[in-house]
């Protein structure tokens, strides 16, 4: 988890420090806004800061905001927009605009620091949750889809991706970090890995054959060298985990695939021909699993663009990956 990720939990440390800390939270962006809504700024007493909502041009105004807070406990709603002649120089491109929301924490009108500990717990667990803060009165609560009165805007910013402002509400969207598992160090995988590590995934490659996942042709990756089925389970999958097999062997491929199909990815992709495939689905029929289970594989795997090389190949899979993730998945959780 990097620092743009791991803001309320540097900020949970921070207090638990005996610091005083406040959180900055983009709510809004209108242009070519340098950060996304949802992007998070904590800040402490000292003047420390990590996390970013601007890239850096209206942080220093941002940080002296957040210092008043923390002395008189008020949550403040602050506005930053820079013409068109001047917006390169400070990096608010365009003419963007963006509108920050800074609360001192267990202070005043801040949130208190219980629901900071059950908004780190919720990520810990890796539950989709939704900050809800209303901004005319600071009332504050963390919700999931089957909250009566945003549960709706909820699944929808948990399916996006995206916070949003909806009836007088910020919603601030923790959905659970994005993660790869790789079934079959082989060549494909070595482009793949890095790929997905670079579009936001927790990568892990799972293959028992220690010759092929090495060290030395994965470097930097997480290997695990247990049977896949086993190391799937270990895993936990669920509505944030991508699925590949890649060996061709159905002694490799087939109890992982059969693995992902009794659990919920997001995405589960299979290398091979069509008549491979064929071959997989038949098995898998005889094995016991229904048409419409069997046909959330995506397989052969990836989407067609003509790929041949490795690198292509892994560019194809990234590809639907994405396009599965962003347009058809759909994520519920509880409060």
């Amino acid at each position: 988890m990097d620092q743009f990720d791991a803001i309320p939990e540097l900020a949970l440390d921070w207090v638990r420090a005996g610091k005083k800390v406040a959180l900055a939270h983009v709510i809004e962006t209108w242009g070519s806004a340098p950060r996304p809504v949802g992007s998070m700024l904590v800040i402490s007493s000292e003047a420390e800061m990590m996390g970013s909502v601007s890239g850096g041009c209206v942080e220093g105004a941002v940080v002296a905001e957040a210092l008043d807070a923390l002395e008189d406990g008020t949550p403040k709603l602050l506005e930053f927009g820079i013409s068109d002649d001047e917006a390169f120089a400070v990096g608010l491109a365009c003419g963007g605009r963006i509108r920050v929301m800074v609360e001192p924490v267990d202070h005043g009108q801040g949130p208190d620091v219980d629901l900071l500990e059950r908004l780190v717990a919720a990520r810990a667990r890796r539950q989709p949750v939704a900050y809800a803060v209303h901004l005319d009165r600071f009332e504050r609560r963390l919700i999931g889809t089957d909250d009566a009165e945003l549960g709706a805007v909820a699944a929808e910013g948990f399916a996006s991706d995206k916070s949003q402002l909806a009836e007088g509400w910020y919603l601030g969207i923790h959905n659970p970090p994005l993660r790869l598992v790789i079934v079959g160090a082989v060549h494909i995988a070595q482009p793949l890995t890095v790929m997905a590590g670079l579009a936001g995934y927790d990568v892990t490659l799972v293959d028992p054959r220690e010759a092929f996942a090495s060290d030395l042709r994965f470097p930097g990756q997480k290997l695990v060298h247990d049977w896949p089925d086993a190391a799937l389970s270990a895993i936990g999958l669920d509505a944030r985990t991508a699925v590949v097999t890649l060996t061709h062997d159905p002694k490799l491929d087939d109890p992982a695939i059969r693995t992902a199909l009794e659990a919920e990815p997001f995405y589960l992709g299979c290398l091979g021909s069509t008549r491979t495939h064929a071959k997989r689905v038949a098995r898998l029929q005889e094995a016991g699993f229904p048409d419409g289970q069997i046909a959330r594989i995506h397989g052969p795997v990836g989407a067609d663009i003509g790929a041949r090389s490795p690198a292509e190949i892994a560019v194809s899979i990234l590809a639907e990956m994405t396009e599965t993730l962003r347009k058809h998945t759909v994520i519920t959780a509880g409060s």
